[in-house]
């Protein structure tokens, strides 16, 4: 597919941010509202990003526990390492051994995920990270290969490893994969959907998101009233959709028009979703409102058929993950709403009969340092992901355990670790499974061309 910014683009964006600066009548991205090519899938699926805002810490949610990673973990965090005893009934068994003996276990608050990985839907992704190219220590040192700008930082680092690019960048890879995706749905609109506000990730060059909230399609006051006013709200309705002359105000009373249609349909379509008996949690200590959004999205891909949807990509979001401090006592509520919600929709999707139509998989800013600092831990690199779903070959770890140590040869200093996969390769992946192949995958990730290997084979 080519993709292009056409003169019809320009003005569908332009009516949108018109829209969306003043009253954001229906909260939602109108610019890729438009008429649905023919459908070319033949099936189903969903691809579902959990980011982690904040940098979520590898070292206390993948631990090691053979007997020398164990040891190098526990003296770099005297007072905030799980004890050996707590992770006994946690600790993997992969199907396929990791060399060295190493072993790891799962914070005793991600127990939800033993039993998924043990029946082999979910698999353990070793030191994910930023990366241009590949890139080893001694490179890094010497400032020899290409770096992600800005690592360390938050924003540039949300950025870049949602869309290949510093903070700034207009287009994500999520987003870029819903614009190959977007001619197989009958509401190409729906293609991208965001349940938790707005990300770079879901933003292509002609596709834009479509926000929803875990209570559903968002209108205003309900779509049917205007500050109480039902005459208001059909008066409203009548002037952004009515007749004009202007080029600008034309396109913007189309988009409006058929944002209310879309709002319409995915109203209906959500209240005629089957009933699930699995129950999502609530906010943990009022942490996170992400078992809500799961559930939403999982009544969004419940309805998918009556949609005319063949593939969608979805983002949810959790964040509290910067823990400077508090890593003992806050780290492990967000852990615990993180396997709840997640087990929860795994659950769902089995009981929708979809679980092998929809890869749910985690992202976050970076990884931390190992060592402590006092009750936290400082912004680091590499991360340890998870990947859940019905086609995902689980039960097993892939990439390259790296060395638990401060100022190893697998850190910059502290325990920050240098990745060893990239998220080039890791989105590669999910991208292939998704039906993205050949030249497109190097226009949805324009560094992927520099890894040898670009598919890890997890799904």
């Amino acid at each position: 597919m080519t993709l292009k910014t056409s003169r019809r683009a320009f003005l569908q964006r332009a009516s949108a941010l018109s829209l969306a600066g003043t009253a954001a009548p229906f909260v939602v991205d109108l610019a890729a509202i438009g008429e649905a090519a023919a459908a070319t899938a033949t099936d189903y699926k969903a691809l579902v990003c959990v980011f982690l805002y904040g940098g979520n810490d590898y070292a206390n949610t993948l631990i090691p526990v053979d007997s020398t990673g164990y040891s190098a973990y526990s003296s770099q965090r005297p007072t905030l390492a799980y004890s050996l005893n707590s992770l006994t009934a946690t600790t993997l068994t992969p199907k396929a051994p990791l060399s060295g003996g190493r072993q790891y276990a799962l914070a005793s608050e991600l127990s939800p995920f033993k039993p998924v990985f043990d029946a082999g839907k979910m698999a353990v992704i070793l030191n994910v990270g930023t990366l241009i190219q590949p890139t080893t220590k001694a490179q890094y040192q010497s400032n020899s290969v290409r770096l992600p700008p800005k690592l360390f930082s938050h924003n540039d680092q949300q950025s870049f490893w949602q869309s290949s690019h510093a903070e700034g960048s207009t287009t994500g890879w999520g987003g870029l994969i819903g614009d190959l995706a977007a001619s197989s749905n009958g509401l190409s609109t729906l293609t991208c959907m965001n349940a938790s506000g707005n990300a770079v990730f879901l933003t292509g060059q002609s596709v834009v998101q479509y926000a929803v909230s875990p209570g559903g399609a968002i209108g205003l006051n309900s779509r049917n009233f205007l500050q109480g006013s039902a005459t208001a709200a059909a008066l409203l309705k009548t002037l952004i959709s009515q007749p004009v002359n202007h080029v600008l105000e034309t396109e913007l009373t189309k988009v409006s028009s058929r944002a209310l249609s879309i709002f319409d349909g995915l109203t209906t379509a959500l209240a005629s979703a089957p009933v699930t008996t699995t129950v999502f949690p609530k906010a943990v200590d009022n942490q996170s409102s992400l078992g809500a959004q799961l559930q939403e999205v999982a009544k969004i891909i419940s309805v998918s058929s009556k949609l005319g949807m063949k593939r969608q990509v979805f983002f949810v979001s959790t964040s509290r993950f910067d823990t400077h401090d508090g890593l003992d006592t806050l780290h492990p509520l967000l852990l615990q709403n993180l396997s709840d919600a997640m087990k929860a929709f795994y659950d769902t999707t089995v009981e929708l009969g979809l679980d092998s139509n929809v890869v749910t998989f985690t992202g976050s800013d970076f990884g931390r340092a190992l060592t402590a600092n006092n009750d936290g831990s400082d912004h680091g690199w590499g991360s340890h992901h998870f990947v859940m779903g019905g086609q995902v070959n689980g039960g097993r770890f892939y990439g390259t355990p790296p060395v638990v140590a401060n100022n190893g040869p697998d850190d910059v200093g502290q325990g920050r670790l240098i990745p060893t996969i990239s998220v080039d390769q890791y989105a590669a992946t999910l991208a292939n499974w998704f039906g993205v192949t050949g030249s497109n995958l190097n226009m949805v990730l324009p560094n992927i061309g520099n890894y040898p290997v670009q598919n890890i084979g997890f799904v």
